[in-house]
């Protein structure tokens, strides 16, 4: 748990109220991530742009599944279990399962396999990445525009979580999320870590 105090929703003000009612309307209760992160809602705000930004290019089922594969590789419940419920728009829920179990076994396209596996290899150990990496984004279809956005979105998702995981944030399995998809989810990424 945050030693960070986080104020209760009649404290919150401005836009720290605004994303506090965002997820009232979305979740249904206010997640922990959002308490924390309302505390400065202008940097919060300056990576929702960036996420606006690389979207238009890789789609929401891609950013999706760019997300879950970095959120995989860094270990991060949290972003996981929450965007397993947001991908849930794009993908549907036995597709998504495999996806979670093992995603290079799951029946996707090689160009979706080769995002993830860049995604993963950059939350991973990126200083080891090489332009062969992105070469072989290039070799399944991907523009540069698109070689750039998915490396963004990935390194967007490891800002947020490395964050969250540095302040000390529990994370939320946000009760929606059905438990076959949860269990897929959450032990997907500790294969992965093994």
């Amino acid at each position: 748990m945050t030693v960070i105090r986080t104020p209760a929703e009649g404290e919150v003000q401005g836009a720290a109220a605004r994303l506090y009612a965002d997820d009232i309307e979305s979740l249904g209760y206010v997640a922990s991530h959002t308490r924390v992160t309302a505390l400065n809602p202008d940097a919060l705000a300056a990576f929702e742009s960036l996420i606006r930004a690389v979207v238009p290019s890789l789609g929401m089922r891609r950013y999706e599944l760019v997300t879950l594969a970095a959120a995989g590789a860094l270990g991060s419940t949290a972003c996981r279990a929450h965007h397993g419920v947001k991908a849930l728009g794009y993908i549907d829920a036995d597709e998504l399962e495999r996806i979670a179990r093992d995603y290079r076994n799951a029946g996707l396209a090689p160009d979706e396999v080769a995002m993830m596996a860049f995604a993963e290899r950059l939350s991973g150990d990126s200083a080891s990445m090489t332009e062969q990496d992105a070469a072989e984004l290039q070799r399944v279809g991907f523009s540069d525009r698109e070689i750039v956005d998915i490396a963004f979105a990935a390194a967007a998702r490891n800002f947020y979580s490395r964050s969250l995981h540095a302040l000390g944030i529990e994370p939320d399995i946000p009760p929606s999320l059905p438990a076959s998809l949860r269990d897929a989810l959450l032990d997907g990424m500790r294969t992965r870590e093994a």
